[in-house]
């Protein structure tokens, strides 16, 4: 008969608690009669144990099953839901941690590279120095300079340059192209040795310049010394103004007779010869103690448009200059020419022929023969002294006139200081006027700035002219563009004022080329007259503007003010500016004729 599950659990519960009492009734009896135990072979203790161990092992099979059932089934997802979020936690720091030891390394191996660089950095800027050095050294014991030169004292930091030479003028300088030969070859030699001496610096510079910044600090000696060096730009300035020593010129002293007048005859040439002619027959007036008379725009061009002539008084401090509209009434407007006296004798006496002569008698003006006191030709000039002149021109007539003096070979030493032959407190006695003078002054504020290069770049007529001269001044496009931007790169300035009458297309061409350190340099010329431009609000006030003669002078004047020029070999306007400059003492050693001391690299066949 079988049984129920409740009568097993009711059997298995008696069996328990009969098992407990057993039990604690032998605990009780071994607890006070322990010297007495209960043999193992009695059939009491044998019962006993047999049963306990089977209910322990009977329960603890049911407690394994109850077990297996409620884990399988109840406790697996709480165990899931534990772990999991645990499991996901370490794989996330796991993987930043080698994220973080990974960057540990690479920023411990870019910190190694930094230090590397940093030191070679050090390395090189030493190298640089005694590079450096090394050459000034060369740059001192190549250039002594003595007698005339100029001296260059050189230190470890920086150079200094104390100039002993008198530099007579510039225009003597340039006219001796063959004389001077060497010296622009050793100007040259100097030059590239300062071309080395700046990228030098440049690269030390570049070098140098992570650790000047915030974030580095740098105290080095090497570096220290670099820097001091670097910010002292040498010390030397290539193209330094020259001295002019003013102070120092051999001069006489122009105190005219009130009643004795010299006439100029200047008709050679366009207005920059008649301003140097003009300037010589100055030097002859003083020599004969005569006043000067500005000739009538009727005969010659109208000089009191472009020059102050007002001037040339307040410098000397005395009447020596009169206009001829000043002149003529004091003859009581019958001016005759006591004696007219001709410098050159051939090829034609004073270049006077009947057009000039009726101009003159135009202006009421009578004369007798042309008259010359020796034999002198225009295309060979003789030296000539002051005795030679006051001893053939001086005269007691009232009105001597005296022509032409342009190619006079006078006491050049004399005529060519700066500011000329004559004793006067000015600078120089023939200027620009002072609406031109401001004019200029304006156009520079406007469009230049302090540091520009004026060229002055000749081209119409030019072509033949030059091709006559041995060796010939007229030069390629592109072989004109390659010495300008050498120029440019001494000089180290950000443009050029040009000045020329070279058709547009060859000076769209010359811009082109003009490149310095991948960079085009700007050629600016002076626009047209506009309303809006106020630059020359002057000249058109004062109705002048326009004037071709007035527009000559401006660029004249823009050039001579500038930091260096570049001239046109074998031109009068050139030489006019060069004299400006030296009398203004703007001269820079970088000034130069273009291309000066090279050959045209082409030179087309004679006619």
């Amino acid at each position: 008969m079988d049984r129920d599950s409740s009568d097993e659990d009711d059997d298995r519960e008696t069996l328990i608690e009969q098992n407990d009492r057993k039990h604690n009734h032998h605990n009780n009896n071994s607890n006070h009669n322990h010297h007495q135990p209960v043999p193992t072979s009695s059939p009491q203790r044998r019962s006993s144990s047999t049963f306990h161990i089977e209910e322990l092992q009977s329960i603890g099979g049911s407690i394994r099953r109850h077990f297996s059932r409620n884990f399988n089934k109840r406790y697996y997802y709480y165990l899931l839901a534990i772990f999991l979020p645990l499991l996901i936690v370490v794989v996330y720091y796991s993987a930043e941690l080698r994220s973080l030891f990974s960057s540990n390394l690479s920023a411990f191996r870019v910190d190694s590279i930094s230090d590397k660089m940093r030191e070679a950095e050090l390395q090189a800027l030493y190298l640089l120095r005694q590079q450096q050095l090394s050459l000034l050294s060369l740059l001192n014991q190549s250039f002594p300079f003595h007698n005339n030169s100029e001296n260059i004292s050189l230190s470890n930091s920086n150079f200094s340059v104390n100039s002993n030479s008198s530099h007579n003028s510039n225009s003597n300088f340039f006219n001796n192209l063959e004389e001077e030969g060497l010296r622009f070859k050793i100007e040259d030699f100097r030059s590239a040795l300062l071309n080395q001496l700046t990228l030098n610096k440049q690269i030390q510079q570049v070098l140098l310049s992570p650790h000047n910044s915030g974030n580095v600090n740098i105290s080095t000696s090497d570096v220290d010394s670099a820097a001091s060096f670097l910010g002292s730009g040498f010390g030397y300035d290539r193209c330094r103004k020259v001295e002019s020593r003013f102070s120092d010129r051999k001069t006489i002293e122009w105190k005219p007779r009130s009643d004795k007048f010299l006439f100029p005859i200047c008709l050679s040439g366009q207005m920059s010869n008649h301003l140097i002619c003009l300037e010589k027959h100055m030097f002859f007036a003083a020599l004969l103690n005569r006043v000067l008379v500005i000739p009538s725009s009727k005969f010659d061009y109208q000089y009191s448009r472009v020059l102050d002539i007002e001037h040339i008084n307040q410098c000397l401090r005395r009447k020596v200059v009169v206009t001829f509209e000043e002149f003529a009434p004091m003859r009581k407007n019958h001016v005759h020419i006591d004696r007219f006296i001709c410098y050159f004798s051939l090829p034609t006496p004073c270049y006077v022929d009947e057009d000039h002569v009726k101009k003159l008698k135009g202006l009421g003006i009578s004369m007798g023969k042309l008259e010359s006191p020796w034999k002198e030709d225009v295309k060979k000039p003789s030296k000539k002294t002051v005795q030679d002149v006051q001893t053939k021109f001086t005269s007691n007539d009232d009105v001597i006139a005296i022509g032409d003096v342009y190619f006079a070979d006078l006491e050049q030493e004399w005529v060519m200081q700066p500011g000329g032959p004559l004793a006067h407190r000015c600078k120089t006695l023939i200027e620009p006027s002072r609406l031109i003078l401001l004019t200029a002054q304006r156009f520079i504020q406007t469009f230049l700035g302090k540091n520009f290069i004026a060229l002055h770049f000749r081209r119409h007529g030019f072509l033949k002219f030059c091709n006559v001269k041995k060796p010939s001044c007229f030069y390629p496009i592109p072989q004109a563009a390659d010495c300008i931007a050498r120029v440019v790169e001494r000089a180290n300035a950000p443009v050029i004022y040009l000045s020329t009458d070279a058709a547009e297309s060859e000076t769209d061409l010359l811009q082109s080329l003009i490149v310095v350190n991948g960079k085009t340099v700007p050629l600016v010329k002076r626009p047209s007259h506009t309303s809006v431009e106020k630059w020359d609000a002057l000249l058109s006030r004062h109705g002048i503007d326009g004037d071709p003669q007035v527009e000559a002078m401006l660029d004249k004047t823009i050039c001579a003010m500038s930091s260096v020029f570049i001239g046109a070999s074998g031109s009068t306007f050139t030489e006019d500016i060069l004299r400006l400059r030296k009398d203004w003492e703007s001269t820079s050693l970088c000034d130069e004729y273009l291309c000066q001391g090279e050959l045209p690299n082409f030179i087309a066949e004679d006619e």
